[in-house]
């Protein structure tokens, strides 16, 4: 019997880990093939490509990001050959299963949950009796009808083999990201999340997992991320896994974990500040809300207070990059709220923040109870909300529209210190920023077209220019600086017009040469001479000193020469100033 197990991920670079574990499972009584592709993929390509596999069984990992596709794909290829039979399971389908058997008349088979044993067993029941009833946590047709068998308690990990293990799978390491899961369950209780439907925590082996890392270190993967729901739930695990990590990691690996932040001990961050390399971790962190009503809505115990201290001693120990999410459209935060949320959190000034909004998930405590809140959501996944009593679709329109800017302008890291002075000293609020600017850039089309590096700064200066900001000439050194310093060779066209004529810039240069001095003495030692200046620089000027406003966040309104030096032999670009006289 040829089986085949399958998905379609979100992007090229993610894995499927749940197919891995099907395939090590049943191993060696099925050896089950992997197929993996994306969402962008042709719907032809990907029934072409698994029919001419010439399947007796195919199986698919179903999520919100690809159900719609996939049953495409089904349909398609029930059409070619009723033969194959369909096997759907995974996080999407485990819920209103019988839903599911009636609107996908297509698929034979749901395995609901935890598949590894179910899926095995089911395989030989396929291939021997047919006896579907002594297959427990599926879904299959009996004369017409669903029949749901009950589900198997949960399974011991400790005895799971590993999914990591697969020859087929090492000339991709280097290039997808390897996840790696420790443990499952969780032990909180948010209204909003399936893993809030699985009690307690239970873990893998842990040498075997250390292990598992090793061999995908050696094999050349670069990004690991743990899939654990609350990795630093078990204060001694958490420690061990870091000190391991931090041990054994080698130059080219990057660990990411979803840390509750709130329960983190200082003394842990402490260490991690002291001993771990920079760049070698990286936390995702669910903040949602910091409204302590919704929170208590939707079951979530979380004190804003200590994910703040945890957030800024991370940060101040400069080696661990954060991401922090927030969800709009939890009960009862309507706009005003979501607004407070949002600047309690940009507050913190995360290197990433993700703005999402409610999908109201099957299984999950807020879609059971979507009506004591007025809500209204989508019928089709991603079940995201369109509205609910305190926040109308108009307010998630603006919200969306935040988001937009919120991505390209602060999470990309284009112009940090232009946002910064922005946020800080011209809007009232991080967030009326980005609403402000957002609207204008919705307005303008700008969300339906592309855009260049360029374009970004264009259109940043044509909204401060609508709004006539008092600090524009400012804010235009500022947005010349960041521009510049993201450059690795010199623009040949940028987004403003120079300052300087030529006559002036050769005039300036042969000041430069004459007396180097006017820009420090780590621009006397580039040993710079005329010739470079003009090949390798730019000159600008600005209304303030940069160099002040650099060491103190001070603005001193004096005309100022910048100067941008594109090194040509590392590639880092390096930039001076010197105070007009």
């Amino acid at each position: 019997m040829k089986v085949i197990c399958t998905t379609l991920n979100a992007k090229y670079i993610h894995t499927n880990l749940a197919i891995r574990y099907l395939k090590a499972y049943a191993l060696p009584e099925f050896n089950i093939k992997i197929k993996e592709y994306t969402i962008k993929d042709p719907v032809m390509n990907i029934v072409t490509d698994l029919y001419q596999q010439k399947p007796d069984v195919i199986g698919f990992s179903c999520y919100i990001w690809n159900i719609e596709e996939t049953i495409k794909v089904v349909n398609m290829l029930k059409k070619i050959d009723p033969s194959i039979i369909i096997v759907f399971g995974g996080p999407e389908v485990s819920y209103d299963t019988s839903e599911w058997m009636e609107k996908v008349p297509q698929v034979d088979f749901i395995v609901m949950g935890e598949g590894e044993q179910t899926f095995k067993q089911l395989l030989s029941e396929i291939e021997t009796n047919k006896d579907y009833r002594n297959v427990p946590g599926i879904a299959y047709r009996n004369e017409g009808q669903a029949v749901i068998t009950p589900q198997l308690n949960k399974l011991d990990l400790k005895e799971l083999p590993s999914p990591y293990r697969f020859e087929e799978d090492i000339p991709h390491l280097g290039k997808r990201v390897s996840y790696i899961e420790t443990s499952r369950g969780c032990p909180f209780s948010c209204q909003f999340c399936l893993s809030s439907i699985e009690v307690g925590v239970r873990y893998f082996e842990r040498e075997k997992i250390k292990e598992d890392i090793r061999y995908l270190m050696a094999n050349g993967a670069k990004t690991i991320k743990f899939v654990d729901r609350t990795f630093n739930i078990s204060r001694s695990y958490a420690m061990d896994m870091f000190r391991f990590l931090i041990d054994e990691h080698l130059p080219w690996t990057v660990f990411q974990f979803e840390i509750t932040a709130d329960i983190m001990r200082p003394e842990v961050i402490d260490f991690l500040n002291q001993e771990a390399p920079k760049g070698l971790f990286r936390f995702e962190i669910g903040v949602q809300s910091t409204n302590d009503f919704t929170n208590e809505l939707v079951m979530r115990k979380q004190n804003f207070t200590k994910l703040t201290r945890t957030v800024t001693m991370v940060k101040d120990g400069g080696k661990i990059d954060q991401h922090l999410d927030l969800i709009a459209g939890l009960p009862e935060e309507d706009y005003n709220s979501f607004r407070k949320t949002f600047n309690d959190v940009f507050e913190l000034r995360p290197e990433e923040l993700q703005l999402g909004f409610l999908k109201m998930l099957r299984g999950t405590g807020v879609r059971l109870r979507a009506n004591d809140h007025g809500y209204i959501y989508m019928d089709h996944s991603p079940y995201e909300i369109l509205g609910n009593n305190v926040l109308s679709f108009d307010d998630i329109v603006k919200i969306k529209q935040v988001e937009d800017v919120l991505e390209k302008y602060w999470n990309d890291h284009r112009m940090d210190l232009t946002v910064e002075y922005l946020v800080t000293n011209v809007f009232s609020s991080p967030f009326d920023f980005f609403q402000q600017f957002g609207t204008f850039w919705d307005e303008q089309g700008w969300s339906r077209i592309g855009h260049q590096l360029e374009d970004l700064f264009r259109r940043l200066h044509s909204f401060l220019e609508h709004i006539s900001i008092k600090d524009l000439e400012i804010v235009i050194g500022l947005m010349k600086y960041d521009y510049l310093i993201h450059h690795k060779y010199k623009p040949r066209k940028p987004w403003w017009e120079q300052s300087f004529t030529k006559e002036e810039r050769v005039k300036i240069y042969k000041q430069i040469s004459e007396v180097p001095s006017l820009l420090g003495q780590s621009f006397i030692d580039l040993g710079l001479d005329e010739k470079d200046l003009f090949k390798h620089t730019m000159l600008e000027n600005l209304s303030f000193d940069l160099k002040e406003y650099l060491e103190s966040g001070r603005i001193i309104a004096h005309p100022t020469r910048l100067v941008a030096y594109f090194n040509p032999t590392n590639e880092e670009t390096v930039i001076f100033s010197f105070k007009e006289k």
